[in-house]
Order: C-alpha cells, then structure tokens, then sequence
C-alpha cells in the first residue's frame, strides 16, 4: 500500500514551518528530505505537528492523550503544557490512543525530526486535523497564529498531493498537457502556485473546481489563514516535486509528492 506524504517546513529567523508528504519512505522520502533539510535546530525548542486524518472521522482538530512518541532514533515528547493551553479553548478533542496509533500521517515525519533534533530539547504538539469546515479552517488558524510568531516554534504540516488512477476514483486529465502525468504535474502546480500567494479562499476554489486529491487539504488550509493572521510576512516556496510513476494510459496509477519551506520575508520590513 502506497502511503502518502508532503512536508511543508516553515523557515524564519530561528523558527520554522514545513510541509512534507507522507508516503513510504521509499516513495517519498528524498521529496520529504528537502523540507527537513531547511531547519536549523538550534533555536527551536517546541514543534507544532499537523497531519489530516485517514481512518477516523473528526469535524475537529483534535489532540494527541500520549506524553511521548517513540521512534527507532530517539523519543519526542509531547509538550503538555500547549496541549492544555489549546484544549482551554475548548475547540479541540482528543484522540483514542488506538486512533493515535493508527493515523500514519504524523508518524511518518517523526523519524525525520528525531533525527533532525538529536542533541536537542524539544517538544511536539500533534494536532490531527479532521474533516473541518472552511469556517473552522479559518478559526483554527486563529488560534495557531499566536504561535508562529515565537521564534523558537517549528511547523511540520503533513499532505501529500494528487491521488491519479481508478484505484482513487480520480482521474481528471487535460489532453492540451500532452500525457497523463504531465496533465497531473500541472494540475499539482497550479495548486502549489496557489499555496505560495498564501490565499486559503483561492486554495478553496482550486479544490472545489479540480477536486484534486490532495488528502492535506485541510491541514495546508489551517496553515494559511495561521500565516494570514500571524504578524510575521511569511513567504511560502515549493522546493520539490516528485511523482511515485509515470502514468500513460487509465490502467496506470500515481501518488505526486511535494515539498516547500516557509520563511518570514524580509523584503517586507524595509
């Protein structure tokens, strides 16, 4: 089974915000390792971690009940006390151990910042990110906002980009591209340009017009209207693209995998 991913990594003076795919390993791990290698650890001390949900249905976000993630390279514990600031609010739910468990979208990225991290302190905050409506996208980047601003957290949004083929019921393809996969890759583009403006409400008619099969959407929006309502200019850069194969005929099937980093522009404080 084919498992998905995208990394977006977050990039500004000491803090960081990255969005990365979640598949195997072997299908998108060197797509991840551009992301992950823009951060710089040492100043961070607390990373925020958004993926989507897979196997269980939430119209919130919703906290993770461990203290700690274990990976095969080191531990990542959980920063409880931002846990309780966020369940104050009362927007949040929490999560099932079982269902913490099950959902591969963060666990995918954990080996990454482990070892991205070792020698360092730091804390997670997994946030799975359920079927939210538009209006809750925008409330929970409200209440996220606060923190993109403090130069010691870190952001790891988790997606991936188009599903293609019949085994995803998606099959969507513009002939004046020449084949299929070049039809794909210009779908994904036209996404990833949108999410470089930073606009949430030009992401949302992307998706609503093409449907592309991009299972992050809702962390990716979240993360928007936070950069539309933090004080930092965050800029937003794409700096990978892969798909796991070519597809020629409507036999063939493929998962896109994107990376970008994010980083305050300084070109807006002059």
């Amino acid at each position: 089974m084919i498992r998905e991913t995208m990394l977006m990594c977050l990039r500004c003076t000491g803090k960081c915000l990255c969005c990365v795919r979640h598949a195997g390993y072997s299908y998108s791990g060197r797509a991840a390792a551009y992301a992950f290698g823009n951060i710089d650890p040492s100043n961070i001390k607390r990373v925020f971690l958004l993926g989507p949900s897979h196997h269980y249905y939430t119209p919130k976000c919703a906290l993770s009940t461990a203290t700690v993630y274990k990976t095969p390279i080191g531990d990542l514990p959980i920063d409880l006390e931002v846990n309780e600031q966020l369940k104050a609010t009362g927007k949040f739910e929490t999560m099932d151990i079982r269902v913490d468990e099950a959902e591969h979208s963060m666990e995918m990225h954990l080996p990454y910042l482990a070892k991205v991290f070792e020698g360092h302190p730091v804390k997670i905050v997994p946030i799975l990110v359920g079927a939210v409506s538009a209006e809750n996208e925008a409330m929970y980047g409200q209440i996220l906002a606060q923190f993109v601003d403090d130069p010691t957290n870190f952001f790891s949004i988790s997606s991936d980009f188009c599903h293609w083929g019949s085994r995803f019921n998606y099959m969507h393809y513009d002939k004046k591209h020449g084949p299929i996969y070049k039809s794909i890759e210009a779908l994904d583009k036209m996404g990833m340009d949108i999410i470089e403006t930073g606009d949430p409400d030009s992401f949302k008619k992307y998706l609503s017009e093409f449907d592309n099969t991009i299972c992050g959407r809702h962390p990716i929006s979240v993360f928007l209207h936070m950069l539309m309502n933090c004080s930092s200019k965050i800029k937003v850069k794409f700096l990978r693209y892969e798909q796991s194969s070519q597809c020629h005929s409507t036999r063939d099937s493929s998962v896109s995998y994107a990376s970008a980093a994010a980083k305050v522009d300084d070109s807006s404080s002059s």
